[in-house]
């Protein structure tokens, strides 16, 4: 397989895998999220809220059974409500030790309304903000928990407990009670929001905002107009109690709603799933980029391991690992360069075959491995007489190939008759021995038209063929030199004969 190809596939496998990972980690932990949002942090932070408003509410109904069940109070109403400084005087007594909002006290007999500081007014059955006081006459329980705006202090929004009395014969007499300002509900909304970031209103039952610490849904909005939300508010007020999501603005928004009995509003507890989230995509994106890291590192460390196996694999393809010089292979490659750069400068160029006399002879007395210590010093011997520009392989068995560039003949003669020199006076030493050989070496250089034949953009089989002309010549007076003697340089005869 190519080796960009191998690369290309891995970086997409790595590149799959890490994505692959890292979106399903984000989705899972995501999942996650939103199940404990839904099932743990929205309802125990509706829970704590309806805690602390029935905690404010029964210390509230606590001061207001007192009031109904006082003595003083009882009294003064059946005693026909003589001195009014009286009562006023109680009821600010009352404020003041309780740190309540407001007190009253209404008469069934007189229906003056009572407070602080006097008579506020008389309450009238067609009067519509005196509809409370009428109900109250009506109601089986003792009390009631009634939000409504108070007269005594500029209409300021008030949670009421209004309490029935109830003379010694079990008659009813008339209503008292305290009130607590909403905004003590406020703060508590303004605390867990700031605490825990999650939005906090109360909704009535026409579904009007009442009370709200999210600037985005202020009191007095209609949630039927809120894209999203409006959809499911006649499901919210069919329960008393549920979870929901909706989407509004991009982002999917989660929601408790319970009812509280004794305000007759709709606790909303809300957060936004997106904010929720906001860490695990921030991890997303630091495992993204990780990821990232991670694939150039091991793709840049395999690009370089496979270019370095690359190299050693076509090393020793084209290298003969006996000697360490370019065998065959590395000839076919080298050849067409080597003949194309003589026919652009337009020298000559030769090619010597070398044999080594009587090779076997030395196999049989010393043996495989000492024939291959006969090559490998026969191999240095040659390429110490080579100049640098010049080309060897090891053409097979005991022979080696040169190429000569920029040389005629006689140049050539001169360097078989250097190598032939060199190797014959050469004493090589193995195991105590020193052994003395000769070589056999054929010339031939190449003619014009076969250089020129090299320059040719395609290495067809007739390039090729005249390549093997030129070595057979060679190939065929080094045959000769063995024939006359051995230990001969001869040239080719057809170049002897131009």
């Amino acid at each position: 397989m190519n080796r960009h190809k191998l690369i290309f596939l891995l970086t997409l496998v790595l590149a799959i895998g890490f994505l692959a990972t890292s979106l399903v980690s984000y989705q899972v932990s995501k999942h996650s999220i939103h199940d404990a949002i839904v099932d743990n942090e929205l309802p125990l932070t509706a829970d704590n809220i309806y805690s602390e408003i029935q905690k404010d509410l029964v210390r509230t109904v606590f001061i207001a059974s007192m009031m109904a069940t006082d003595t003083f109070l009882r009294d003064w109403i059946i005693d026909g409500e003589v001195g009014t400084e009286r009562i006023s005087r109680y009821l600010q007594e009352v404020q003041e030790k309780y740190g309540a909002f407001s007190s009253f006290l209404v008469s069934e007999k007189s229906r003056h309304y009572y407070y602080g500081e006097g008579i506020l007014k008389s309450v009238k059955q067609e009067e519509p903000r005196d509809a409370w006081y009428f109900r109250v006459r009506q109601i089986d329980q003792p009390y009631e928990l009634n939000v409504d705006k108070d007269l005594a202090h500029a209409d300021a929004l008030t949670i009421f407990v209004n309490y029935r009395v109830y003379d010694f014969s079990h008659q009813y007499i008339g209503a008292t009670g305290v009130g607590v300002t909403v905004d003590s509900v406020q703060k508590l909304i303004d605390n867990y929001q700031q605490r825990f970031h999650r939005n906090v209103y109360f909704i009535d039952p026409k579904g009007i905002i009442i009370l709200s610490g999210n600037q985005s849904y202020l009191p007095g909005t209609d949630i039927r107009q809120i894209k999203g939300l409006g959809k499911l508010f006649p499901e919210i007020f069919k329960r008393e109690s549920g979870t929901y999501e909706y989407e509004h603005a991009g982002a999917t928004h989660l929601i408790n709603a319970r009812y509280i009995p004794e305000l007759k509003w709709y606790l909303f507890v809300e957060k936004s799933e997106s904010e929720a989230t906001s860490d695990i995509r921030y991890t997303l994106y630091l495992n993204l980029l990780l990821c990232l890291v991670v694939t150039t590192i091991v793709i840049l460390l395999t690009h370089l391991a496979l270019k370095r196996y690359q190299t050693q694999v076509e090393m020793m393809a084209t290298t003969d690992a006996l000697t360490g010089l370019p065998n065959r292979r590395a000839f076919d490659i080298v050849v067409e360069v080597l003949f194309n750069e003589s026919t652009r400068k337009k020298t000559q160029i030769a090619i010597l075959l070398l044999d080594i006399d009587h090779f076997k002879l030395v196999n049989d007395r010393y043996g495989h491995l000492g024939g291959d210590h006969v090559l490998s010093e026969v191999a240095m011997t040659i390429k110490s007489c080579m100049r640098a520009s010049d080309f060897i392989c090891r053409w097979g068995g005991e022979e080696f190939l040169i190429v000569v560039k920029d040389s005629d003949a006689h140049g050539v003669m001169l360097l078989a008759e250097k190598i032939r020199i060199g190797i014959e006076s050469k004493a090589i030493s193995y195991k105590g021995a020193l052994i003395h050989i000769t070589a056999s070496l054929g010339a031939s250089m190449a003619e014009q038209d076969e250089v020129e034949s090299y320059s040719a953009k395609s290495f067809d089989a007739e390039t090729y063929d005249k390549v093997q002309q030129v070595i057979e010549r060679a190939d065929a007076a080094m045959y000769q030199a063995k024939q006359v003697g051995r230990n001969q340089s001869i040239l080719s005869a057809s170049n002897r004969n131009k």
